[in-house]
């Protein structure tokens, strides 16, 4: 071990956000999760992933839960354990790039609710889509952790991840993150790769891998041999298939070690006892896998991207199709690119790949999202794109090569108005004056609007 393993690893927990999100399809209520939240405070983790990614759109449209009250009671609950969550850049938590403006007051108002850590991605690593949030979050004094959505392609070799942390680094963020969404980073890559890392940037590095693919143990530990920072578990009980390695057996094997990361076994026993209970509640959302997929390892389609597509095949009674729109995906991924399977790019390839099959004809219809990623609305695609595919989408928009938030035009108060218009016509209070309502309809206006009806 080089010098940098000398000491303790730190653990992020993300049962409450991606471990619930990958395995459960996001649907733990408030209710299941606030009686465990002052023993999970306890534990020392480094911190604890509680919101952000799927969690906010979940809690308005399947939950008919307020997010925001969602993060004020983890942070009153846990108030001695750092609060991270996944923010996708510019396009926060939703599914397209929002206005600066809107950049601004979400990554406030996430701040001033009990957020200390945000993990910023964007799915094709354009920095470009990352530099204003990063911004945002430093001028919050809280921690500003780029994170690189890991994949592999013939563009993306280690030359590739080591140019892009320097970047992030020169941007003047406090860590730098590896998130590895379909678990396909190889333990001796990681190796490698975090060696590497370890002699250009001088902030920490963390890591988030799935278990999907049966890699993730392995990759944690090589990871760590590489003097690694920090890695995400998940509660024993809500562990591996979609999810990630468990957290007992982490701490287990770095016990009697020089990174050792002084948890308590015990007491992490209780709190897997309490999600054994929490997952028999919510069986009904899981997915099918049993054991690991290795077909991940080709099509490198993540944990949660497959349960949610599983899920969308079954209300469209086209479970049928399932083998096949995996197989397709990989095809649309090189079509595009190369870009990484992570949200929103990966409901983008897999929405496009579903309708290749179901039409039996490649690109016979392009989703407006589609013909927005090729035409450079959502950033930079890292490799080529398929000339057809660009002839296509140039048909119907036009190919812009800057910074895609630049031709955004600053609706804010436009949707304000969209949101006091939906209150006055349904007899609602005027939910545009609370800025956290406002927010939540700018990114999901149809499930807030259903959210508020019955909002009490």
């Amino acid at each position: 071990m080089n010098s940098e393993s000398s000491k303790k690893l730190g653990i992020t927990e993300v049962v409450l956000r991606d471990g619930n999100q990958s395995l459960l399809a996001t649907r733990i209520k408030i209710e299941d999760l606030i009686p465990i939240a002052n023993a999970l405070d306890q534990i020392g983790y480094w911190s604890i992933e509680s919101w952000g990614g799927a969690t906010f759109d979940a809690c308005l449209r399947y939950l008919k839960e307020d997010p925001w009250e969602r993060l004020r009671l983890f942070k009153k609950e846990m108030p001695n354990t750092r609060q991270q969550m996944l923010l996708r850049g510019q396009n926060l938590l939703g599914y397209k790039h929002f206005p600066d403006s809107v950049v601004s007051k979400f990554i406030n108002k996430a701040s001033e609710n009990g957020i200390d850590v945000f993990r910023i991605f964007d799915a094709l690593n354009d920095i470009n889509n990352l530099e204003f949030s990063i911004k945002q979050v430093k001028e919050n004094f809280k921690h500003a952790q780029a994170a690189m959505a890991y994949t592999v392609s013939p563009v993306h070799k280690l030359d590739y991840w080591l140019d892009l942390a320097k970047r992030f680094e020169d941007l003047g963020v406090d860590s730098i993150a590896i998130k590895d969404m379909s678990g396909i980073l190889k333990p001796y890559i990681a190796f490698e790769m975090i060696s590497r890392l370890k002699e250009i940037i001088s902030v920490p590095i963390h890591m988030q891998t799935h278990a999907t693919a049966g890699l993730s143990t392995a990759t944690n530990l090589k990871a760590i041999e590489a003097g690694i920072d920090n890695i995400d578990t998940s509660i024993s009980s809500m562990s591996l298939t979609y999810g990630h390695s468990p957290t007992e057996s982490i701490v287990s094997c770095l016990e009697d070690t020089e990174r050792n990361t002084e948890l308590n076994l015990n007491e992490l026993q209780k709190i897997a006892d309490y999600f054994k209970e929490v997952r028999l509640k919510y069986s009904e959302y899981e997915g099918s896998l049993k054991g690991v997929d290795t077909q991940m390892l080709s099509s490198q389609v993540p944990g949660g991207m497959l349960s949610n597509l599983e899920s969308q095949l079954k209300e469209l009674n086209k479970v049928n199709l399932y083998n096949d729109v995996i197989k397709e995906i990989p095809k649309v991924r090189k079509d595009l690119g190369y870009p990484p399977l992570v949200t929103p790019v990966s409901q983008i390839v897999g929405a496009q790949a579903m309708v290749n099959v179901s039409d039996s004809v490649s690109y016979k219809t392009l989703s407006k999202e589609t013909i927005n990623l090729v035409t450079g609305h959502y950033g930079k695609l890292p490799g080529r794109i398929n000339d057809e595919l660009v002839k296509l989408a140039e048909k119907e928009q036009e190919v812009i090569s800057s910074r895609p938030a630049d031709y955004i035009q600053d609706d804010y108060k436009d949707r304000k108005k969209d949101l006091k218009n939906f209150c006055n016509q349904n007899n609602l209070n005027d939910f545009s004056e609370n800025e956290e309502h406002l927010l939540s309809f700018i990114q999901f206006p149809y499930s807030t609007t259903d959210f508020l009806k019955d909002f009490k």
